[in-house]
């Protein structure tokens, strides 16, 4: 788990390259490259932008730690969800 949140932390801050956020070109860039094998829609830009808009709760055109945490947050959830639905499935 410790591997994990630093893999999580170190992506943003390499992706933000000493910024405080991500902005639209960065943050398609990090979710193409990175978040394609857990999520769809990653070959497309517009869902893309739609995504950053949607998580940009400051309204700043930026991607801020904790937006991304939201991010992270649910696509966790995501996958929590489906794997346990493959559980009760296979029971």
């Amino acid at each position: 788990m410790e591997a994990a949140i630093k893999t999580i932390v170190t992506t943003f801050l390499s992706s933000a390259r000493g910024k405080e956020g991500l902005d639209s070109k960065t943050f398609q860039k990090m979710v193409k490259s990175k978040l394609s094998g857990v999520m769809e829609d990653t070959d497309s830009s517009s869902a893309i932008k739609e995504m950053q808009q949607n998580l940009d709760s400051d309204s700043d055109g930026k991607v801020d730690f904790q937006e991304y945490l939201s991010l992270i947050g649910y696509i966790a959830n995501s996958m929590s969800q489906s794997k346990s639905e493959q559980t009760a499935n296979s029971s």
